[in-house]
């Protein structure tokens, strides 16, 4: 486990808000390895060394962690981004999906140290040469501008990251995961190659194929 950071310095959110319509259910009540997803995703935000809140969550949890509401509910996940940044007094916010349960907690840790050496406002990362919206670590210093996007109608949290850092003088700094891993800085604890890190899990389907994955079946 990574050492803890100061809650005023950095704190974990795990995005739980969304439609979840192709999945059929709930994605956050969704069981893969034992465990649901959205306990798979507090597990690993701790385990980088973050204190861990539920942004956007519709659904009752039953999870040890605040569930922050989402203020405008139905509008996407940037509007829960909005609302955690809103009631966190933590300079950086790491955001972490619901639906993206094979992301290594030390891709995080690493994303959040950069972040705070660098001092850039977004951090992302890219994966065989295109950028990813999530994970995404943030500086509080976004918050206006996020707002303004979601009031503007923008939906797309990558477009609002990429205005904000813009807005504050800077572009996104993006770490290439393959560079990552190759140079050692980042590993699984639970031995899944870095193609399948990122991979969002959005159908039966996908679950499917993810607890395969974790069964052994095939790699």
């Amino acid at each position: 486990m990574s050492p803890a950071f100061d809650p005023k310095q950095a704190m974990g959110f795990v995005l739980a808000g969304g439609q979840s319509s192709r999945m059929g259910q709930d994605k956050a009540l969704v069981r893969l390895g034992g465990l649901t997803f959205v306990e798979r995703a507090v597990s690993t935000l701790r385990a980088a060394g973050l204190v861990v809140a539920v942004a956007g969550t519709q659904s009752v949890l039953d999870v040890d962690v605040p569930a922050i509401h989402d203020a405008s509910p139905d509008q996407g996940p940037l509007s829960g981004i909005c609302t955690a940044l809103s009631q966190t007094n933590a300079e950086w916010s790491v955001f972490l999906p619901v639906d993206m349960p094979f992301v290594p907690p030390s891709l995080l840790d690493s994303m959040l140290r950069s972040a705070m050496s660098t001092d850039r406002e977004v951090t992302l990362v890219s994966m065989s040469g295109f950028r990813q919206t999530f994970p995404a670590v943030l500086n509080r210093a976004v918050l206006p501008s996020l707002t303004n996007s979601l009031q503007s109608g923008t939906r797309g949290c990558f477009r609002a990251f990429e205005a904000a850092a813009a807005g504050l003088g800077g572009p996104m700094a993006v770490l290439p995961v393959e560079m990552l891993a190759v140079a050692g800085q980042v590993a699984d604890r639970e031995g899944s190659p870095a193609a399948r890190w990122l991979v969002n899990i959005n159908t039966p389907a996908d679950l499917e194929d993810a607890g395969s994955f974790l069964s052994g079946r095939f790699a």
